[in-house]
């Protein structure tokens, strides 16, 4: 796919769906919807490119969608358009994904977004030994990243199931810890990413974890 013609967030006309099915119309709706349970500060931000690319990579737990949080929330604060990965291929879930950032968990269309200079938030596998322990990270995608030619960047989330408050702290590009080309490389990345997720963690201190009953329409969006 080319490159698409980018507006801001608050600028993007309604009625009109991108290349990768996006409605901003629909978008604008569940940002507020997403307002009404959470109340989202986001640091780091500023670390993100204003045009290029960039794949955001979060810590997540079971049955939290970290990533459409995190999408949403980042979103606002740069004013850009931010995907997210994970939707599933099938309707109608499939379907709706896709129309509010939704891309497909595989590698072509992730780099596909990334060449056209999008901002794509992953997942990390879900933690399951603590708050501070954060999963694999897909090296697939990273690999996607690298061919794109654009940076990876660690973010690190936390919120509460019964407070409105929530945080998404971005930290600086990972750097693999050698310079070298190859099927290595996207795996000493992947393994960099989540050593500086965990380390962001740590900044943040202990992590709350949403539940799914944070998700359910009368609660609005949430999760971390």
């Amino acid at each position: 796919m080319g490159r698409v013609l980018e507006f801001r967030v608050s600028d993007e006309p309604a009625g009109t769906v991108d290349d990768w099915g996006r409605d901003p119309g629909l978008v604008r709706s569940m940002m507020q919807l997403a307002r009404v349970r959470w109340d989202v500060s986001v640091g780091g931000d500023q670390r993100l490119p204003r045009r290029k690319g960039g794949l955001i990579v979060v810590n997540t737990r079971r049955f939290a969608l970290t990533p459409v949080f995190a999408a949403f929330a980042i979103s606002e604060a740069v004013d850009r358009p931010v995907r997210f990965v994970g939707r599933p291929d099938t309707a109608p879930v499939g379907a709706f994904a896709r129309r509010i950032g939704g891309l497909l968990d595989h590698p072509d269309e992730v780099g596909g977004a990334l060449a056209a200079g999008q901002l794509v938030v992953i997942g990390a596998e879900p933690g399951e030994h603590g708050s501070d322990f954060v999963g694999l990270v897909d090296h697939a995608i990273v690999g996607a990243a690298l061919a794109a030619g654009v940076s990876v960047y660690p973010a690190a989330t936390s919120s509460s199931p019964l407070m409105r408050a929530a945080r998404v702290e971005i930290g600086s590009a990972s750097r693999s810890p050698r310079k070298r080309r190859g099927p290595l490389t996207e795996l000493e990345l992947a393994d960099r990413v989540r050593l500086d997720i965990a380390l962001l963690l740590d900044e943040l201190g202990e992590l709350h974890t949403g539940t799914p009953l944070d998700w359910l329409p009368i609660s609005g969006l949430g999760g971390a």
